[in-house]
């Protein structure tokens, strides 16, 4: 049976916001993209950037170079997309689709290009326009399924026998398999996740590892996505998963052991295991990436978090002295993550609640001055109108922060339609609590009922 062509895919993933409008990228994907791939009979993969720990540049090029068809959405306008679109025109000739949203004005450089718009209303693809876009989309994946079809790269068009990349049939076969293989077992991994019990996720994981065999030659977007994968299915009260995260990182080659984002997550691991100096091995290890690579949201959120920790526990057993020094430490991390890319507002929001548990005057001055600016930045997100796990949750925060209680109950109630509970949701719980406890300290009696109810909602969800 001959091989069927690949379709490769490069579009965001999830809810993007452009301009005021939020756009879910995979209903469109659904909707328009898959069927019509599936339809022209077709294999189709597409890239998650966003699991790969910045392993996915490799395996990018290596389908933009090799894949038959690649279909490209230049909606966002991306750097990225342009780079890779023209990495594409440089080794093919042909078969490069080109979409976007007709709301969506191109950069010069492209707008000549022939695209295919579609339309949205309100950044919703409907069921007609999705058939509109499935239509165009067959007749020019059917036409590039031809050789004899018409060169779409400008280079191909202008200059006379371009020579392109012309790899061997051999490469070809090895990335075809190793692209497809990728693709299953990311797929594998999504729906193991997904499962509701953490032990038969946990389970259905470890298998997909068995599965993916020597990590030495393992492709690196794969390993980085399995670890986040552990990290998914743990809990506080499921701690099993973290073991696993710091096993593997052990088991992986140098080169991606090394990796930042690899260390990240196992920082993260140890300090959620917690077990004999597990949190001063994780703060060591974030420490020498800040000496190492420079201060980043992710790596002082991770150890604003082990600071937060301290402070709990420390505060728990009645040690005012070392609480008060986590306290600060944990708000000083927060605050320089957040100050080196205000668009993140994940260290921002963990800022704003520490500096309000803190209280008094200098602490009151700076979650004044901070609360703006982090309001604007998950309002870039799109807010209540995400999908996205952490922008709902991060507007519940800010809206207790800032006594919001119809937009907080509102972004609990979505908060409990996702239902497992995990890392992330217990995250939310914990420092709900913790600003249920500093709003009863202040007799304010409205807020502690207010949050009383939204934290029942929330474990019942």
């Amino acid at each position: 049976m001959p091989l069927k062509p690949l379709v490769f895919v490069a579009m965001p993933f999830g809810r993007k916001k452009v301009g005021k409008v939020e756009i879910n990228f995979d209903d469109i994907y659904e909707k328009a993209i898959r069927p019509a791939a599936s339809a022209c009979d077709t294999e189709i993969i597409r890239a998650d950037e966003e699991r790969s720990g910045g392993f996915i540049h490799l395996s990018m090029y290596e389908r933009l170079l090799l894949a038959e068809i690649v279909v490209a959405d230049l909606t966002l306008a991306n750097p990225n997309v342009f780079y890779e679109l023209g990495i594409r025109h440089c080794a093919r000739p042909r078969s490069t689709i080109l979409i976007f949203s007709s709301q969506t004005k191109l950069p010069f450089d492209v707008a000549p290009l022939r695209a295919l718009p579609y339309k949205l209303n309100k950044g919703v693809l409907s069921d007609a326009d999705a058939l509109a876009l499935k239509e165009k989309l067959e007749k020019k994946i059917a036409e590039a399924k031809k050789e004899t079809c018409a060169p779409d790269s400008p280079l191909f068009q202008i200059i006379d026998n371009f020579p392109g990349i012309d790899l061997p049939h051999e490469s070809t076969e090895a990335f075809r398999d190793r692209a497809l293989h990728i693709n299953a077992t990311r797929i594998k991994l999504e729906q193991a996740r997904r499962n509701p019990s953490n032990s038969i996720a946990l389970s259905a994981v470890k298998d997909i590892e068995r599965y993916i065999g020597d990590f030495s030659i393992a492709p690196p977007e794969l390993l980085v996505d399995l670890l986040l994968s552990y990290r998914d299915v743990a809990s506080d009260k499921f701690k099993e998963p973290y073991d696993d995260m710091v096993r593997i990182v052990e088991l992986f080659p140098a080169s991606i052991r090394g990796n930042v984002t690899v260390q990240e997550q196992l920082a993260f691991a140890l300090n959620r295991r917690n077990t004999s100096n597990d949190r001063d091995r994780a703060i060591g290890i974030l420490e020498g990436l800040i000496k190492e690579h420079g201060e980043s949201p992710e790596t002082c959120g991770i150890l604003g978090r082990i600071y937060k920790d301290q402070y709990i526990e420390a505060k728990e057993n009645g040690n005012i002295a070392k609480a008060r020094a986590a306290l600060d430490e944990a708000i000083t991390c927060y605050c320089k993550g957040f100050m080196e890319d205000s668009r993140d507002y994940y260290p921002g929001v963990n800022a704003l609640t520490l500096l309000f548990e803190k209280g008094g005057k200098e602490a009151e001055a700076a979650f004044k001055e901070l609360y703006p600016l982090v309001k604007f930045a998950i309002g870039r997100r799109g807010g209540l109108a995400s999908n996205d796990y952490w922008d709902i949750a991060t507007v519940l925060e800010v809206s207790v922060l800032g006594r919001y209680w119809e937009t907080a109950r509102e972004a609990a109630n979505r908060l409990a339609l996702k239902g497992k509970s995990t890392w992330n949701f217990e995250t939310t719980n914990n420092n709900l609590k913790i600003l249920r406890e500093r709003f009863n300290e202040m007799d304010d009696k409205e807020a502690v009922k207010e949050l009383n109810s939204i934290i029942k909602d929330l474990e019942v969800g």
